[in-house]
């Protein structure tokens, strides 16, 4: 079992002796996901694979804070807000806006990117490097935005 998992796991047990009901509720949630994903696939996910699953499951969490603000619900979207804090706890380092540009102004300057017809060329380098640190729709509008500028 990739460390990740193990780790997910070790907090899990941890939660529960601490009767951290909160913080329980969501490990089994991401651990249920996990599950899910490795029999529908019929994989054993490694270390990637469940940092692009947690990274998916704050993204929908993201999505549903503007949906319940939107409907007035401050409670839930403050449960949702919960969430993604102990999601995050088992993501890398998020990177700042300054360390992002930097990486992106490199990968357009490897891959010789000239113009908006090189987006993907340009995100099919960068997503591997980025990916867990970063968000990846404000890295893809950076890049648009750089690429639009080249």
């Amino acid at each position: 079992m990739p460390a990740l998992k193990d780790r997910i796991q070790d907090d899990m047990k941890s939660a529960m002796r601490a009767k951290d009901k909160a913080r329980l509720g969501t490990i089994r949630l991401i651990l249920a996901a996990i599950k899910q994903k490795e029999i529908d696939e019929r994989i054993s996910l490694d270390d990637d694979q469940v940092l692009a699953l947690l990274e998916k499951m704050v993204k929908q969490r993201r999505d549903s804070i503007k949906h319940y603000q939107d409907a007035g619900r401050q409670e839930l979207a403050d449960k949702e807000q919960e969430e993604i804090v102990i999601l995050q706890a088992y993501l890398p380092e998020q990177m700042d806006s300054a360390k992002l540009e930097a990486v992106i102004a490199e990968v357009i300057a490897a891959t010789g990117a000239s113009g908006p017809q090189d987006m993907g060329k340009v995100m099919g380098v960068l997503k591997p490097r980025i990916q867990g640190r970063a968000d990846m729709g404000q890295a893809s509008q950076l890049v648009k935005s750089k690429l639009s500028s080249v």
